[in-house]
């Protein structure tokens, strides 16, 4: 059994990865910041914790996370603000990166994106630049830390049904169902070859598709 914490913890995705790593056994705490989900958090089998990483700083992060085996960060500002997208999603990551070494927690799997590069593209004008620009900039800081990360980096999410497959480096947008995005993130987390490693996937192509499991590993 693993004690794991997840950032995030009543995101979409969250919300399936939880009775995933439940069902093999593990512990999961689920950080989240709206009390009105603690019910939804506990269906899915996590422990709710109502913080708001947003305002918090670093020692306070290290006293949730210390006692864990490892961190999901699945936490985002979701839009809106250009100011709060780089507090939640750079900054407030950053914090959780430099508090999981404080607290001795090494295995961190970073949620971000399929065009999370430093030539992502998206023009400073646009909306989604904010969001593209502070991924980038967490997923560099995990890489540069003695962490050992991993970034679980999605094409388009849908709500399809799960596949169980996954294709790695696809073309395109790369559209991928949440569901196996939680089921990837649950394989990260045990699979010794993903340490170190950005997982660029989507469902792709039927003939091109593997098992998670085949392509997570070494």
């Amino acid at each position: 059994m693993s004690r794991i914490i997840v950032f995030g913890g009543h995101g979409r995705v969250a919300l399936l990865l939880a009775p995933l790593l439940a069902a093999r056994g593990d512990e999961v705490t689920s950080v989240i910041r709206n009390p009105q989900h603690i019910a939804d958090v506990e269906a899915a089998g996590a422990h709710p914790v109502v913080a708001d990483i947003e305002t918090m700083g670093a020692a306070q992060i290290a006293d949730l996370v210390r006692g864990h085996d490892a961190i999901v960060w699945s936490a985002g500002a979701g839009g809106g603000s250009a100011e709060r997208t780089y507090a939640v999603d750079r900054d407030a990551a950053i914090r959780s990166m430099d508090a999981a070494k404080s607290a001795g927690v090494d295995r961190y799997v970073m949620v971000s994106w399929l065009g999370s590069t430093a030539d992502h593209g998206v023009p400073a004008d646009d909306s989604f630049f904010a969001y593209a620009d502070a991924k980038w900039a967490a997923d560099e800081h995990l890489r540069g830390t003695a962490l050992d990360g991993t970034i679980v980096a999605p094409g388009t999410l849908t709500l399809d049904e799960p596949t169980g497959r996954i294709e790695i480096d696809p073309d395109g947008h790369g559209s991928v169902s949440r569901a196996d995005v939680a089921a990837v993130i649950a394989a990260s987390l045990v699979e010794p070859c993903t340490l170190g490693r950005t997982v660029r996937f989507g469902n792709g192509d039927p003939q091109s598709a593997v098992p998670i499991a085949e392509a997570l590993s070494c």
